[in-house]
């Protein structure tokens, strides 16, 4: 039975709206509301009879100490279904934001323990039908809310190309395992560069497809407008390959609606031979006052440079508004990621996309029990998310979200003259990890390495990176940002930079 409010509940929620109501007005409404509420049981009633089934399989087991070096692993599986697709043979980690049915997601978080996955993500589902090989749940930052790799439960992800550096986040487990062998492939998220990051500090390759292209039904939410689910590989070909397997529409995710009935066969175009292509260098994507490392501005011009020798049209372009890219995000992601996450329980209002319950009410008990265990970096976004919702309605989140028209706009202009856009991924190579780190230094080097890829969350458009080089022994990253809905452009782009350097 659906709880009652008391006399006492709709006197309080009256003055937190600003109103009185007499006791009078509260017989009137709670004969209004006792009708409204028959409507909730049915509901309840009604919504009994459609859960999902966990599909019959090996659940896997919490990994041990020998399986798990860097701390990349969450949980341990070997799951199929066929022994016949493009992807037999290629063994998975997914991002543990990411439902695989019958397994527990933690989402790096210790707010979550306990939770088990009742259904398949769509991305999994399509990688197992296409018979790839779900070898583990990959350790994700807190909630997602770090570039780090530090924020995690039960502890920070170690950089196997030097255990004493973070991979960077929020899909720290991704790069770690791809690095070390222990995957072929991994799906990450990305809202604000969390596939990018680890991709340039691990050095390997990561796509953020166009906003919508790859459906985010299973995952955990952030903010609608930001969230990006995509592949990271070592080889540009793997990526290419599992492009094409997870995107395309699933009638369940309405993030889909600019996403086209038809896409193009990403591998053969990641392939293809490429005449003519023009390479835009960003101007406004290096020399980053007090963060650009010089010798990173210098591995990706020169990288750049390197592909110009080869008949590449490069010419330096420039968009100044991508010096406020982070601004614009951080208006969107604040007050979004407060009202999703925090108040609406991961709920987005207003959609008619698939929500999963068992989700949604098993976060909405451990976020009122044990709001304790948010990490510091979610419990910023927190303290201003709903400061600025309180003082202002939320007209920073809409001036925000406003601008991000301009700013995609800026990058359609420059895309307009050239094929691809290209700068560093970081401002710097992986950051070292500080375990004694103070709070204030803690939540500082969650977030100080997204100049240039959180801005393209923010528009939409793809962006990958691959590696360019290294600098006292850890790779520098190099981005390629491309047209929407244009990832054969990027991926053949990619491919060139590949063969150039010999990987």
């Amino acid at each position: 039975m659906v709880e009652r409010p008391t006399t006492d509940d709709l006197h309080r929620i009256a003055e937190a709206n600003g109103f009185h109501l007499s006791e009078a007005d509260i017989g009137a409404f709670s004969d209004t509301i006792e009708k409204s509420l028959h409507a909730y049981e049915v509901i309840d009633r009604l919504a009994s009879r459609i859960g999902s089934v966990v599909p019959a399989r090996d659940g896997g087991h919490a990994p041990r100490a020998d399986e798990n070096t860097y701390g990349a692993w969450a949980w341990k599986t070997s799951i199929r279904e066929t022994n016949s697709g493009p992807l037999v043979g290629r063994r998975f980690a997914i991002k543990d934001n990411i439902a695989v049915a019958g397994t527990p997601l933690l989402n790096g978080s210790a707010l979550m323990e306990g939770y088990v996955s009742e259904a398949d993500a769509t991305v999994v589902s399509r990688i197992l039908a296409a018979g790839g090989e779900i070898v583990g749940k990959a350790v994700s930052e807190n909630l997602c809310f770090s570039g780090g790799s530090h924020t995690s439960y039960p502890g920070p992800v170690l950089n196997p190309r030097n255990p004493e550096f973070m991979t960077g986040g929020s899909s720290s487990g991704n790069g770690a395992a791809l690095v070390n062998g222990e995957c072929d492939i991994a799906i990450g998220g990305d809202q604000g560069g969390s596939i990018r990051i680890p991709a340039s500090w691990c050095g390997v390759i990561g796509l953020k497809p166009t906003w919508g292209l790859v459906p985010y039904t299973g995952a955990f939410p952030i903010e609608p407008s930001l969230d990006h689910l995509g592949p990271m590989a070592r080889t540009v070909e793997d990526v290419a390959l599992t492009l094409e397997v997870i995107a395309g529409r699933d009638g369940l995710d309405p993030r889909q609606i600019n996403t086209p009935f038809s896409l193009p066969a990403y591998a053969k175009d990641a392939s293809a031979p490429r005449r003519g292509l023009r390479l835009g260098v960003l101007k406004e994507g290096f020399g980053w006052p007090g963060e650009s490392d010089p010798a990173v501005d210098g591995a990706v011009r020169d990288a750049a440079a390197a592909l110009g020798r080869t008949g590449v049209e490069v010419i330096e372009v420039s968009v100044p508004l991508h010096l406020h890219g982070l601004d614009i995000w951080t208006g969107i992601a604040t007050e979004g990621a407060w009202s999703v996450m925090i108040r609406d329980n991961v709920i987005a209002h207003g959609s008619q996309g698939f929500h999963d319950v068992d989700l949604i009410e098993f976060y909405a008990r451990a976020r009122n029990r044990r709001a304790e265990q948010f990490s510091p970096t979610v419990k910023s976004v927190i303290l201003l998310g709903q400061f600025m919702w309180e003082k202002t309605g939320g007209s920073h989140y809409a001036k925000a979200q406003n601008l991000r028209r301009t700013l995609r706009a800026a990058y359609d202009d420059a895309l307009g003259k050239v094929d691809v856009l290209v700068m560093p991924t970081t401002p710097r190579t992986a950051a070292r990890l500080e375990p004694d780190a103070s709070l204030a230094r803690y939540m500082e080097i969650a977030l100080n390495m997204m100049n240039n890829t959180a801005a393209f969350d923010a528009t939409g458009h793809p962006a990958l990176s691959m590696p360019c080089g290294l600098i006292g022994g850890m790779p520098v990253g190099l981005m390629i940002v491309g047209k929407h809905f244009a990832e054969g452009t990027i991926l053949s782009a990619a491919r060139m930079f590949e063969a150039a350097s010999g990987s």
